[in-house]
């Protein structure tokens, strides 16, 4: 069966910059086939993209963070975590999972930063959006019997 509806997981820290992943991500696959899901923060999106995944009810799932570097050790556990976690999901799910959880080390709360990693999460959600749409095509052809 081929799914045509995609999860979008966000994550509710820094959302203003964080939702424009989804922008990036509808400019390649219509809004109308994205399932959109918020959770408090990075920390949470595995559990959620597992179990999304595990539904049977996308052919992708999308996480959205931007987990900074506050000048403690939790920023590095989190992000090594969050990584770690959606790429988990996806091997047990056998649905891709895709990451567009960004860890700056010089992020500041500054109109520049911001102004700079809205533009950068734009991008990277459209580039999470073209390697699901990717990652569908070529497991189509090896389910068909073709090499990719």
């Amino acid at each position: 069966m081929t799914h045509t509806r995609y999860a979008f997981i966000k994550a509710n820290w820094h959302a203003d910059i964080v939702s424009q992943a989804l922008t990036g991500f509808t400019q390649i696959i219509p809004a109308g086939q994205v399932d959109v899901f918020d959770v408090p923060g990075a920390f949470e999106m595995p559990l959620l993209a597992r179990d999304l995944a595990a539904s049977g009810a996308y052919a992708a799932v999308a996480a959205a963070a931007l987990v900074v570097d506050g000048g403690i050790y939790r920023h590095d556990f989190v992000a090594q975590a969050v990584v770690n976690g959606l790429m988990q999901a996806g091997m047990e799910t056998g649905v891709p999972v895709l990451s567009v959880s960004l860890t700056p080390h010089n992020y500041q709360e500054t109109e520049h930063h911001n102004t700079i990693f809205k533009a950068h999460f734009v991008q990277k959600g459209r580039e999470a959006a073209e390697a699901a749409l990717a990652i569908g095509r070529t497991r189509a052809r090896l389910a068909q019997g073709a090499a990719a």
